[in-house]
């Protein structure tokens, strides 16, 4: 079994809107969030640090996101904000979550900020025989902006730099910077600003929840590193509407720039119409795997495509694929690709080493 490195999560998020700790296990979570309104608000858990390591999950991007109040989801959403203060006293105190996270307990969590980090986190993954890793190393994290809107001035972006963030996403909603999900449109003055300040501190691109105008723009425009962290493939999604996935254009002209995107389970976004009560047989491990394997037969390879799950973001058991139950299931994937015909380099490549070429190429 390879080790798995997960490019979206959304773990500060969750802490601090709903007290969720992720050094316990998801089931300890769910036990004791079980008479509370959170699982109807964001699905039952499925991350926690045992669950980590079941799956051999070594190193996940863990996002800062706060969402604009116009996009609130109702009176229990702590992390919204209404102007760029309020903004960024949030992405600090997301920032400040992950710090303490580490600090507290290095054992189970550690900061990533360069590639001396990276290789001291991956060492044991890279140095222990295959599937007989130890329940014992600390999960890799790697610091990544989902939605920019909330920024004040782009230069904003050097003291987040110093503080440990190492990869951008411009957009959420939409359209201060670019067009995004809730908002149509391309980048505007002050988004291709944002992109030549993020240019030179060395940022890593994240094109998720882009327009396909934006996207595009950002691709010509962008000369560092590019990713679209949790994305899927707009082609197989018929009945989807909007601007959520990547149409192929988009996934061809990532790949011509050395970009990877990030395959996202989560149900809603692997069969169009599918909601909480629905059969889960109808989305399988196999429904993840056409995403992927749409991706390298449109790019050519396999080394343009991995995971990004989006887990716990906004949504959680029983909305993901049937084999899953916890993240610690995500491994079975590796099963799947290779029965589909995926030799064990290229299974490798799409579970952690396409990531991992990005990260080594970007961080400092």
């Amino acid at each position: 079994m390879t080790y798995i490195i997960d490019a979206h999560e959304d773990i500060a998020y969750n802490g601090l809107t709903f007290g969720r700790d992720y050094r316990r296990s998801a089931e300890d979570t769910r036990r004791l969030e079980a008479d509370t309104p959170i699982p109807g608000q964001a699905g039952q858990t499925v991350l926690g640090w045992s669950d980590y390591q079941r799956g051999q999950v070594a190193l996940i991007f863990g996002t800062l996101f706060a969402a604009p109040k116009l996009y609130s989801g109702g009176a229990w959403e702590t992390q919204v904000y209404a102007n760029a203060a309020q903004a960024a006293r949030l992405y600090r105190s997301q920032l400040d979550f992950y710090h303490r996270l580490g600090d507290e307990s290095p054992e189970k969590f550690t900061l990533v900020k360069t590639r001396r980090d990276l290789a001291a986190v991956l060492k044991p993954w890279e140095q222990s025989p295959t599937g007989s890793q130890p329940v014992s190393c600390p999960v890799g994290l790697v610091l990544s902006l989902e939605g920019g809107e909330g920024l004040g001035r782009p230069e904003e972006l050097e003291e987040y730099w110093q503080m440990g963030l190492r990869a951008v996403g411009p957009v959420w909603a939409g359209t201060r910077f670019c067009g995004g999900t809730l908002e149509p449109g391309g980048f505007t003055r002050e988004g291709y600003h944002l992109l030549e300040v993020m240019g030179d501190l060395g940022y890593i691109l994240d094109l998720a929840h882009m327009t396909e105008q934006s996207a595009l723009q950002a691709l010509d425009h962008y000369e560092g590193s590019v990713i679209a962290s949790h994305v899927n493939a707009r082609a197989l999604l018929k009945g989807i509407s909007g601007e959520r996935h990547f149409t192929d254009t988009t996934i061809r002209r990532l790949a011509e720039r050395g970009g990877v995107m990030g395959i996202l389970p989560y149900n809603g976004f692997l069969l169009p119409g599918w909601k909480n009560g629905d059969d889960r047989r109808l989305v399988t491990l196999h429904t993840v795997a056409a995403h992927i394997d749409h991706v390298c037969q449109l790019t050519g390879s396999a080394a343009h495509v991995a995971i990004g799950t989006d887990f716990d973001g906004g949504f959680g058991w029983p909305a993901i694929p049937l084999e899953l139950n916890t993240i610690g299931d995500l491994c079975k994937l590796e099963i799947v690709l290779l029965e589909r015909g995926y030799s064990e380099t290229d299974t490798a490549a799409i579970l952690h080493g396409n990531w991992l070429k990005i990260l080594e190429r970007a961080l400092p």
